[in-house]
């Protein structure tokens, strides 16, 4: 069940374009892992951004927490074809959150598997008050254009303790909006310091190396996307088992494209590729994280 509805899961993009020409919820990001949860045959069933999880195959202990919680089993067996993707707070960049935030599901989305299609906010909320789960609710609604999103980051003060700054960011939602492929995609925006951190982080041990700074330059968004879209295509739909052939068709068409401009850009330099393929690796993995 988890494998068939991952095609589904949210596509986060760095692009606003066209995703503001309606109303658009701005919500608060979070900063930590992926999580969702769901019944199947009337077992409630746990996953992590691309993988049903088991009791000795978790993802930071939220399968363990999920199987004691009588609220969300109760609102599922209600409801049994929603799916509920949502933020289990655990430590990763940010460590300002409140402690009570800490260690719990926060529902950032709800997909109906009867309907197909992603439920608004305003649509689920109440049933999430209602059985006292927690949920994300958004800064604003509002209908305004691309060039005025950025103005929300420093309102993204959602769960974080008093005084300790601002969130890691802001996610875009129009819900009536799909992209060129036909999937409803949500944009995001990264707070500077924090996108500033996670450069940092994926730059990893090759710094200012010369393969870093190739992988920098020429593996953008758009590349990652036209080649998922192809990889999605021909295996009629999207699993992690595609992640391999994901990265090294990537990496092909870097080097079988963009070798003579690489070669005149940075004036012949000497190449380690097995570096190389590893900062490749780590900047597809900063542009979309959702597919990891």
């Amino acid at each position: 069940m988890f494998e068939k509805y991952m095609h589904v899961e949210r596509f986060g993009t760095e692009e606003t374009s066209g995703i503001e020409n309606g109303v658009c919820y701005i919500f608060p990001k979070l900063d930590g892992t992926n999580a969702s949860a769901w019944l199947h045959e009337g077992v409630i069933r746990g996953g992590s951004r691309n993988r049903e999880l088991s009791l000795s195959n978790d993802n930071a202990g939220f399968l363990s927490w999920l199987m004691d919680q009588d609220n969300i089993k109760e609102l599922l067996f209600k409801f049994p074809h929603w799916i509920l993707y949502g933020e289990w707070l655990v430590p990763h960049t940010l460590k300002t959150y409140r402690a009570s935030a800490w260690r719990r599901f926060h529902v950032f989305d709800v997909y109906d598997t009867k309907e197909r299609k992603y439920l608004e906010y305003s649509n689920y909320a109440q049933h999430l008050s209602q059985y006292k789960v927690d949920c994300v609710p958004p800064i604003d609604i509002v209908g305004i254009s691309a060039e005025e999103f950025p103005q929300y980051l420093d309102k993204n003060t959602f769960l974080i303790e008093d005084g300790k700054g601002i969130g890691e960011g802001i996610v875009i939602k129009n819900y009536n909006y799909k992209n060129k492929f036909g999937r409803t995609v949500w944009a995001k925006i990264l707070a500077p310091e924090f996108h500033k951190a996670k450069e940092k982080k994926s730059s990893g041990k090759w710094g200012d190396a010369i393969e870093s700074k190739i992988a920098e330059k020429y593996i953008t968004k758009h590349l990652v996307d036209k080649t998922f879209s192809k990889v999605t295509n021909e295996n009629s739909g999207w699993s992690s088992k595609y992640i391999p052939q994901l990265l090294s068709r990537v990496y092909h068409d870097l080097i079988t494209e963009e070798m003579w401009d690489i070669l005149k850009k940075f004036k012949s330099p000497a190449i380690d590729f097995k570096a190389l393929n590893s900062c490749v690796t780590a900047k597809i993995k900063e542009l979309s994280p959702e597919l990891f």
